[in-house]
């Protein structure tokens, strides 16, 4: 046996429906979000996990919370799982970011490996914190399946680190749909991809719910 990672981001919020900035904000999730979830514990609930990482927002708890009902495993809350701190951004639209805060706007597009948005997070530091979880994963579970539940912009600084990708590239290389799973599997050449942003488990009802 190998190790093998299952990442699964939250499901719909109301910013994931609308696009808003949310990072340390604690929205929880929608009742759309709610059914995601519950989708994926009747999905998945029959893989032998070993352990179940979990954010310690109200909405990745949330997510988590019908799988490990499920299958009785308890979930470990990490710090380093959190969703990006997007700073004096929080709450704002996309027009009111570029209106008020154009020149750091344009410099986090352009490069948000190490620009971070005002106040906020650089995908380097996202990286740091959240790989302290990864290898402590890999520390203890060199076998078997472990979930991470966790966010939007973790999850694709995570992958990105994993797979050798341009940490500066996250938002434009991988889109990570509300609680949509991604699979990398760890072997003797490393890290290696094996699903992204699938959400094939849920009902084409709410696969097919606008958001981002």
């Amino acid at each position: 046996m190998t190790l093998k990672i299952y990442f699964i981001r939250h499901g719909e919020t109301t910013f994931s429906q609308t696009g808003g900035y949310c990072g340390s904000l604690d929205p929880d999730l929608t009742p759309a979000g709610h059914e995601m979830a519950q989708a994926f514990a009747d999905a998945y609930q029959t893989i032998p996990w070993a352990a179940i990482y979990c954010s310690p927002m109200r909405r990745t708890i949330a997510t988590a919370q019908p799988i490990c009902e499920a299958t009785g495993i308890e979930m470990q809350l990490r710090e380093g799982l959190k969703e990006i701190h997007y700073g004096l951004w929080e709450g704002q639209t996309n027009e009111l970011v570029m209106q008020h805060y154009s020149t750091d706007y344009v410099r986090w597009l352009t490069e948000p490996a190490w620009n971070p948005p005002t106040e906020g997070e650089t995908a380097v530091q996202i990286a740091s914190r959240a790989s302290l979880v990864i290898a402590e994963i890999e520390q203890k579970y060199p076998d078997g399946n472990v979930l991470v539940v966790s966010h939007k912009a973790t999850i694709r600084v995570l992958l990105c680190s994993l797979l050798g990708i341009d940490l500066g590239r996250y938002r434009d290389r991988i889109d990570m749909p509300a609680a949509s799973v991604s699979v990398i599997q760890f072997d003797v050449h490393g890290p290696m991809l094996q699903k992204l942003g699938d959400r094939s488990y849920m009902s084409a009802t709410l696969r097919d719910r606008p958001g981002t």
